[in-house]
């Protein structure tokens, strides 16, 4: 018997959504001197994961301390550019190669089952990684 409703990973997604969007609104708030860039179409189309105080409550989350960011903004606009360039490789390289007509049946066969696992298995998994996770980072154990 569960003693407590699970998040989903919707609601658990949605959570880390909001604290992410707080924390970089803490970071521009701290930042008020310094001159901000002009937004890019590209900030404008990222998904950006935010938590609000209700998800932070369900899931039992400590509140944050926040610091500045380890990263300066030159190197995380680099690293942002590089993985773009990374995507779209990715997008234009051309498809596998025919497979193995055993192997094929082989993996439709397995799909359903893996998706079954999936689905009762992972939302749990992610939880616990998240909360561990956050628990690193905040020094506090769940």
């Amino acid at each position: 018997m569960q003693e407590a409703h699970d998040p989903s990973m919707e609601q658990a997604l949605a959570a880390i959504k909001r604290v992410m969007a707080e924390e970089k609104e803490l970071r521009v708030a701290s930042r008020v001197t310094a001159p901000t860039p002009p937004p890019t179409d590209e900030d404008e189309t990222s998904p950006v994961l935010e938590l609000d105080e209700s998800m932070v409550e369900e899931l039992n989350l400590p509140a944050a301390d926040l610091e500045p960011p380890l990263v300066g903004s030159d190197a995380a606009e680099a690293s942002r550019a590089r993985l773009a360039e990374l995507q779209q490789a990715a997008a234009l390289a051309p498809s596998s190669p025919a497979e193995h007509p055993l192997e094929q049946m082989v993996r439709d066969m397995l799909r359903p089952a893996l998706k079954d696992w999936l689905d009762q298995h992972l939302p749990r998994i992610v939880e616990e990684h998240v909360k561990r996770e956050i628990g690193r980072i905040t020094g506090q154990r769940f």
